[in-house]
């Protein structure tokens, strides 16, 4: 193999010029002869038997070219980008040139991984958000955990809203049953809009013993087609109404549920553990802010094929968190009345910002010369093995040793600027950076949910996967999980 030549231009396209060498060229033809002649008929041979060059006399000479080329060229490619330096996004276009005994010569043309060019990068301003806990947010925590060891108490009273009952029912549709119409001893919280539209409400005034009449319409949507828009009827016979009784809010609370003696101490301790929240999800938009300042002073031309790639990780991983919450892109997009089209423009916009902030870190850790050791290698494999259960030697056999030491220098660089960065108090202090929103400027503890760490992944072009159905019991309403 012989690189003869490489051209890139401003998009980060190169085209590698590289020649095989004749002796290369027929090694390869001689292995293509070897495992295709059994494909032709030559009279006086039996299949598979005749002479190569009986073979080439009677189909041609270059019978064997193409399969040569193609068992050949992927070695001399390989080795010709690991000469020209470069690190491919993506496949490789091919393009054979000249073809012949003398061997042969072809193009590749392959997006690269771009350097990026970083402005400054010590020293950025970014908002920092104070971290707040108000004594409502304490209160709050406290209500939660009452609800939480509530105790049901019978009650020899109509049933209303919030209430627990528990009834036998059974469905009929046009008088007659319908399969999965029938429960007993079913709970059933009155408001918690679990059963279907209707069927709770009608609940409400009735006693322990009573035996009740509900009339429903399944929605137009069900996902039982056979009962969706129709009329239904259910027999429902209420055995025990109970009301949700929460203990009180004194000492004897804080022992039961902590292992505190006072309710001051309880409350310390939540305020403190709301404190150690709050803290880290200020830091967290702190350094989200100032990745937004990088970017801004980084030039760089990325490849679509990066973006596309990045995105489509971001997508897959999406979908496996919604699944594991019980719901699918579907139900996600219909609840953000969004088009999966637009959140794949949107993943499109985080991907480039992200692919950004990388290919900085990586030239600042060219910069500053920052190496990572045998040892944090090892310390990380060691890491990834224990949150994923398997032994190192596992991690290591699927994750790429090169990406994942990028990895961490891209930690070790996003280290130094976030340590040299200054915290303003106020939005006002910090220079504007397009499309980063200061808020109101306080950390409260909301419930969003943090992104977790991800691994070196398999990246794939942005692709819908196929979503599973919803699957529900009748007579209750499809769950929005």
């Amino acid at each position: 193999m012989a690189l003869k030549a490489v051209e890139k231009d401003e998009k980060q396209l190169v085209t590698l010029t590289i020649e095989v060498s004749a002796e290369a060229f027929e090694e390869a033809v001689q292995q293509a002869y070897r495992r295709g002649a059994g494909r032709f008929n030559v009279p006086g041979f039996r299949r598979g038997k005749a002479p190569r060059k009986m073979v080439e006399t009677l189909y041609g000479p270059s019978v064997f070219y193409e399969d040569a080329v193609k068992a050949s060229y992927p070695d001399a490619y390989e080795q010709a980008v690991e000469e020209a330096g470069v690190e491919p996004v993506e496949q490789a276009d091919i393009e054979i040139l000249e073809i012949g005994p003398e061997g042969y010569s072809f193009k590749a043309r392959i997006h690269v991984r771009p350097e990026a060019e970083v402005g400054q990068y010590k020293g950025l301003t970014a908002f920092k958000p104070p971290v707040a806990v108000s004594d409502e947010a304490v209160e709050s925590e406290l209500a939660r955990m009452r609800a939480r060891n509530a105790r049901l108490v019978s009650v020899d009273r109509p049933a209303k809203d919030g209430d627990t009952v528990t009834i036998d029912y059974e469905g009929f549709v046009d008088g007659v049953p319908f399969e999965g119409g029938k429960g007993e001893n079913t709970r059933l919280v009155l408001g918690s809009n679990r059963f279907i539209p209707g069927f709770e409400a009608q609940l409400t005034g009735c006693a322990a013993g009573e035996d009740v009449s509900v009339a429903v319409t399944f929605p137009e949507e069900y996902h039982a087609p056979e009962l969706a828009g129709r009329e239904a009827a259910f027999a429902v016979h209420v055995h025990e109404v109970k009301e949700s009784e929460e203990p009180e809010l004194d000492d004897e609370f804080a022992k039961d549920v902590s292992e505190f003696d006072t309710l001051e101490a309880l409350r310390a301790d939540i305020r403190a553990k709301l404190t150690e929240q709050h803290e880290r999800a200020s830091n967290e938009a702190y350094e989200d802010a100032i990745v937004d300042k990088l970017v801004a002073e980084t030039r760089v031309e990325i490849p679509d094929a990066m973006v596309e790639e990045e995105a489509g990780a971001m997508l897959e991983r999406m979908q496996g968190n919604l699944s594991s919450h019980g719901m699918n892109l579907d139900t996600y997009l219909s609840i953000l009345g969004q088009t999966f089209e637009t959140l794949c423009d949107e993943l499109r916009v985080k991907a480039r910002r992200r692919i950004t902030a990388d290919l900085a870190c990586e030239k600042i850790a060219v910069l500053e010369q920052l190496e990572v050791s045998e040892e944090k290698m090892n310390a990380e494999y060691e890491t990834l093995a224990a949150q994923v259960g398997k032994t190192v030697e596992e991690i290591k056999r699927v994750i790429d040793e090169k990406a994942l030491h990028r990895r961490l220098l891209v930690r070790e660089a996003r280290a130094v600027v976030v340590a040299t960065a200054v915290a303003a108090t106020t939005v006002d202090e910090v220079d504007g950076v397009d499309g980063v929103d200061g808020g109101d400027g306080v950390v409260d503890g909301g419930d969003g949910v943090g992104e977790a760490a991800e691994a070196a992944a398999p990246k794939k072009t942005v692709r819908r996967k196929a979503a599973k159905k919803d699957q529900d019991v009748p007579p209750e309403a499809p769950e929005d999980k």
